[in-house]
């Protein structure tokens, strides 16, 4: 089998598929270890190159870095990111994106929830 010579303008650049797979890959790699900022990351890339799964990936992981989130406000950004990443995907309408939209949605009104039985600033 031949061998391709690498150089170091190759660095960063993928040799199978296309670089949305390859950041997508690295998305799946990091959420299996549990590393979800670096997987939204990666997820983050290969939906913005286009790949439709990554969106829906980079919305359920939003959505469990929200639940670990304590601070109200970056959680919110968090959730409000992921359903415009879940409301956006073009695999929508399939089963498993209608059950991502339904939990992040669930995930919106428990977060809304707190922010109601958290006590008024007292002035």
């Amino acid at each position: 089998m031949p061998v391709r010579p690498w150089s170091p303008e190759d660095l960063g650049r993928p040799t199978d598929g296309t670089w949305a797979d390859v950041a997508f890959g690295l998305g799946e790699t990091y959420e299996r270890e549990g590393d979800l900022e670096q997987a939204a990351g990666w997820y983050r890339r290969a939906a913005e190159s286009g790949r439709a799964d990554a969106a829906l990936r980079l919305g359920a992981v939003l959505g469990r870095l929200a639940d670990a989130d304590t601070a109200a406000d970056s959680a919110e950004d968090l959730l409000a990111e992921a359903t415009r990443w879940l409301s956006g995907a073009q695999d929508a309408t399939t089963p498993d994106a209608i059950e991502l939209i339904t939990d992040m949605l669930n995930r919106q009104l428990r977060q809304a929830a707190r922010r109601g039985l958290e006590p008024a600033p007292t002035g």
